[in-house]
């Protein structure tokens, strides 16, 4: 099968009036020569969106650890343009991250919907002080057993976890977690520059929803928004526009380069669904006005935010190109955790798995496997 679209979007270029040749669900050629029959699917064709912290959509969450979530997750992303993801845990008892690993472990492969490349544990790591909606009565010193049985539990998926850099042992947590192919977060934290430095040049590669949830920048105090600017790192952004500034993100942009910029959602379970009460973890939470939020006290509890409208808001907010944007909503969050190998660009060799959007950037199609299955 052949698809052609006016723009192309490779890791690297943009094709125009090109074709994309798709045999046996991946991706076999790309060419300028007309084929005999092909689809012609408009605007733009681009790689299937990698979202890399997402905790739920469509009313279900990682962390109800109730069997078939999974899968429900997975084909209800695939509204948002995403074709990988890495299900994504908060901070809680060791039990419910148990069985919540478990649960994915047993059931990753038999996902319909956007294909599961790792997961990410958010926590339990982390310190009080800018818990955000994480909750506090779970939080303890990193322990490198709790993640080799955790990464053992999800079927060795576990591939990335966020820390609070100042916690006793995190250092050494920090080099250990690299051993194991696991890729260590820094978030939820009021560390000193000084000390997510250190984290950083023990191994430490991205920095969680950078502004949210950590130790601002002050002109004496850097701080660890001040680490995440100026340090080698991967840096998330929620781009909804509630959680970060258009103005800030930029800035952000500006200072590490488009291309250590992770577009996320940090989405909860109310994504895709309508205004009203749900639950975060064991906190309940009211969605409205493009906001969730913690019921008591009114915190940001992760988003409702899909990723292909993260691309749109960069674009308008002009801080980002068109190019930029689709890049940092696929290419960069799968760089961040190395699974570009396998998702994140449209690559000879690689799965068909990509999106069709028009020329206002909304989401016209998504594929997987070169089957259209959304829109």
């Amino acid at each position: 099968m052949y698809y052609k679209a006016k723009y192309i979007v490779l890791e690297d270029k943009v094709l125009e009036d090109s074709y994309m040749q798709v045999e046996d669900g991946k991706i076999k050629g790309f060419s300028k020569k007309v084929p005999d029959t092909y689809e012609d699917l408009g605007e733009i064709i681009a790689p299937g969106l990698v979202d890399t912290h997402i905790h739920g959509y469509g009313g279900k969450d990682i962390m109800d650890c109730k069997e078939g979530y999974l899968n429900e997750i997975s084909k209800g992303i695939l509204e948002c343009g995403v074709t990988s993801f890495l299900p994504t845990t908060l901070t809680d008892s060791e039990e419910k991250l148990d069985k919540a690993t478990g649960l994915i472990g047993k059931e990753h492969e038999g996902v319909k919907g956007a294909k599961v490349r790792g997961v990410f544990l958010e926590g339990p790591f982390f310190t009080e002080k800018y818990k955000g909606a994480q909750n506090p009565s779970y939080m303890s010193d990193p322990s490198i057993d709790k993640l080799k049985k955790w990464k053992d539990l999800s079927d060795g998926l576990v591939n990335k976890i966020a820390i609070a850099p100042e916690r006793e042992g995190a250092i050494d947590f920090i080099k250990e977690a690299n051993a194991l192919g696991v890729k260590v977060a820094l978030g939820h934290s009021d560390a000193s520059y000084e000390r997510a430095k250190e984290a950083v040049d023990a191994g430490a590669n991205i920095f969680v929803h950078v502004y949210n949830g950590m130790s601002p920048l002050h002109h004496r105090k850097p701080g660890m928004v001040g680490a995440a600017m100026a340090t080698d790192s991967y840096g998330e952004l929620i781009c909804d526009g509630h959680h970060v500034s258009p103005t800030s993100a930029g800035i952000l942009m500006d200072q590490k380069g488009r291309d250590r910029i992770a577009l996320i959602t940090d989405c909860m379970s109310a994504g895709g669904m309508p205004e009203g009460d749900y639950k975060l973890g064991e906190f309940p939470v009211v969605v409205k006005d493009g906001t969730a939020r913690l019921k008591d006290g009114g915190s940001l509890a992760g988003s409702i935010l899909k990723l292909k409208e993260a691309i749109k808001n960069v674009v308008d907010w002009q801080i980002a190109d068109v190019f930029e944007a689709i890049q940092m909503a696929s290419l960069i969050p799968a760089k961040s955790v190395d699974i570009d190998n396998v998702c994140g660009k449209l690559h000879v060799g690689y799965d068909a798995d990509f999106i069709v959007l028009d020329e206002n950037l909304d989401l016209k199609a998504t594929y997987l496997d070169g089957e259209r299955v959304y829109g």
